[in-house]
């Protein structure tokens, strides 16, 4: 016969059944895991790492439930940054202008950047350079880009006088100059 000393089950057993493992051994494996979906998304497998993440947080601590909802929300970004197709330069400068609105600086750079390495002409993506670089600060690019953008198309003159996103770059003599050059 043996003893309870001699064997040694995985759960300790009890009038009610068995006793649940350690809060300890539950974070070991989540954390275990956590770090398994982080590989996926270095390795750029933002689908597997997704599935990973979403299977965690049903079960996770509550410390890292919040940082777990972030790098979901990243994968998911990631993944719709890959599946991204435009059939013309005009739809993905809607799409940069869409990141520019949401604080997506440089994705909305590299794309706008994209469109003139494709079409040396198109007026709309110096435009578009020249609010982003209004809108961080960048007086120098903003002038640059913007008295490109009119030089291609002078009615971008007439849209960058009224253009809120230009409110930052008001008081530059530069900028009023470019724009009202008549004066």
């Amino acid at each position: 016969m043996k003893t309870a000393s001699t064997t040694s089950p995985k759960r300790a057993r009890t009038l009610a059944g068995s006793v649940a493992s350690s809060p300890d051994a539950d974070r070991a494996h989540t954390l275990t895991l956590y770090e398994s979906a982080l590989r996926l998304m270095q390795e750029g497998k933002f689908d597997k790492a997704h599935a990973a993440f979403n299977q965690m947080l049903a079960s996770s601590p509550a410390d890292l439930a919040e940082r777990i909802r972030v790098y979901v929300n990243a994968c998911l970004q990631q993944m719709q940054k890959q599946k991204t197709k435009f059939t013309s330069d005009e739809e993905r400068y809607d799409y940069a202008v869409s990141l520019l609105n949401d604080g997506h600086y440089e994705d909305a750079r590299q794309h706008l950047n994209q469109i003139i390495g494709v079409n040396k002409t198109a007026d709309y993506a110096f435009y578009g350079l020249a609010v982003l670089a209004s809108m961080t600060g960048d007086s120098h690019a903003c002038l640059e880009q913007l008295t490109e953008a009119i030089r291609l198309n002078p009615r971008n003159r007439i849209q960058a006088r009224s253009d809120s996103d230009f409110q930052d770059m008001a008081d530059d003599p530069r900028f009023t100059e470019l724009l009202y050059p008549e004066v």
